[in-house]
């Protein structure tokens, strides 16, 4: 078993149940009957946890579910002259942020924080997050307009690509 991969899982986890907890959102308590009123986006969570306690493979892909991740960009700031050229690169940076996405949750996402307090009065609160991963495989689902300026992209990676990652994890 790989610890830093289910350590990151468990980080995941706890930062999404923390985020839940600040947004005034349903939380997550860790019971399994809890999963019908979790997020989807826990509940995927729970179940990648889920399957990095199986044993087997085949165990893996009837648990783990397929994993999306969606990104978005701007049209009108890509550094273009025509405007094909800047739809084109808008498509592209809302796939790499689609590809960040999905890196988070495989990968789970390094976090830093530096807070400064002079005279019990916060001066400045600065976090950092950074993600590192390689992500292989992830299929092209849907590439949408959204409004008159932004694309969204949704790519997947499906039970079987997540099982084969798992495998060679181990």
């Amino acid at each position: 078993m790989c610890k830093p991969i289910r350590q990151s899982v468990i980080t995941m986890l706890a930062l999404t149940g923390a985020l839940f907890g600040l947004s005034g959102c349903n939380t997550f308590n860790g019971h399994a009957a809890m999963l019908g009123k979790v997020d989807p986006a826990v509940r995927d969570v729970v179940a990648v946890e889920a399957a990095l306690d199986a044993s087997d493979v085949a165990v893996i892909k009837q648990v783990v579910p397929a994993i999306t991740g969606v990104g978005y960009a701007t049209i009108s700031v890509q550094p273009a002259r025509n405007a094909n050229q800047k739809r084109l690169m808008a498509i592209r940076a809302a796939r790499l942020d689609a590809m960040r996405d999905l890196t988070e949750q495989v990968h789970g996402l390094q976090m830093s924080s530096r807070t400064t307090v002079i005279d019990t009065i916060v001066q400045n609160d600065t976090t950092r997050a950074s993600v590192a991963g390689t992500i292989r495989g992830a299929r092209t689902v849907r590439i949408n307009p959204v409004g008159s300026d932004t694309y969204e992209v949704v790519l997947e990676l499906d039970r079987d690509m997540i099982a084969r990652i798992m495998k060679a994890l181990r």
